[in-house]
């Protein structure tokens, strides 16, 4: 191996870390018994909260696809080398029809490239997609078709999905937007719909939600014309269904442009861009524009 004179001759404290009487380096993706602790403690209070709501399959279905989601994300991040905590389940009171508030991992510094970003954002996506997939698949072997109309009682109609359509096709024989039958779906089932209700929640085009990442990744330019008019087509929705207010709040309180990564140069792969339009394809799919709607 040759060395130049230089590199022989470089003096030590041009990287501190090589120091003897340098600080230790902090520590990143840190696992100790605090963060398993809290994990353990937000899982089991979000295992309680949604099997209140939906019974025992509901829990497990749910949980397995908001957990497949997260940690997609988290493995991601670890494989770019971007520090981020462990995923956190969040519990919700039991008059919250959906037993939690999904689940989340904070990313503790700058993405560097869009490559990175491309990967963290879409993994969790890509990954609580498949597994809703099948729970959802699962769900509907074990669901109820009924070719009565319901009786007149109040309770919960929960909107149909692109993918919701063809997997009621595919599984059952049947679709979910006949007028002349009725698809009582299993709590298994049910999970699968809020999975993929949540997979589309994360993946609209805004701010630093799953979506913002891929579309920034893929279209920087574009991004904040993009994130505007998604933003600003959730007031029309909130008057079809006014949990759109819900989330535009949020989502205002988070911000509606994306931060820049460290490196603007790097480009994406085609590997890279085939992932964002799959993940663009997932949002098509699992889109609902009325979620739930009251039955009177």
């Amino acid at each position: 191996m040759d060395f130049k004179p230089d590199d022989r001759d470089r003096p030590q404290e041009l990287d501190p870390w090589l120091q003897e009487d340098a600080p230790e380096p902090p520590p990143r993706f840190i696992i100790n018994f605090r963060t398993v602790t809290i994990f353990v403690l937000l899982f089991v209070a979000t295992v309680f909260t949604t099997t209140l709501v939906g019974g025992v399959w509901y829990a497990l279905g749910l949980l397995s696809i908001l957990g497949v989601h997260e940690f997609g994300h988290y493995l991601a991040c670890r494989r770019n080398n971007v520090d981020a905590t462990l995923p956190n389940f969040l519990p919700a009171p039991p008059l919250f029809i959906v037993g939690t508030f999904g689940a989340f991992i904070a990313i503790k510094e700058p993405i560097p490239d869009k490559r990175a970003l491309m990967e963290i954002g879409a993994s969790g996506p890509i990954a609580g997609f498949l597994m809703a997939l099948v729970v959802m698949g699962v769900g509907l072997e074990m669901s109820v078709v009924s070719h009565i109309a319901p009786p007149p009682a109040l309770g919960f109609n929960y909107g149909n999905s692109l993918i919701l359509y063809f997997l009621s096709k595919l599984v059952l024989g049947v679709s979910p937007f006949s007028n002349e039958l009725t698809i009582y779906l299993h709590p298994l089932a049910l999970a699968g719909w809020f999975g993929m209700f949540f997979t589309a929640l994360n993946l609209i085009p805004i701010g630093q939600l799953d979506g913002g990442h891929i579309i920034y990744a893929l279209f920087q330019k574009q991004q904040p014309a993009l994130a505007w008019i998604f933003f600003l087509a959730l007031f029309p929705l909130g008057m079809y269904w006014t949990g759109w207010f819900v989330w535009a709040a949020m989502v205002l309180v988070i911000g509606v442009k994306h931060p820049p990564v460290i490196d603007e140069s790097i480009a994406l792969t085609p590997f890279h861009k085939k992932v964002g339009y799959a993940s663009i394809f997932i949002f098509i799919v699992t889109f609902v524009p009325v979620p739930i709607d009251l039955i009177q």
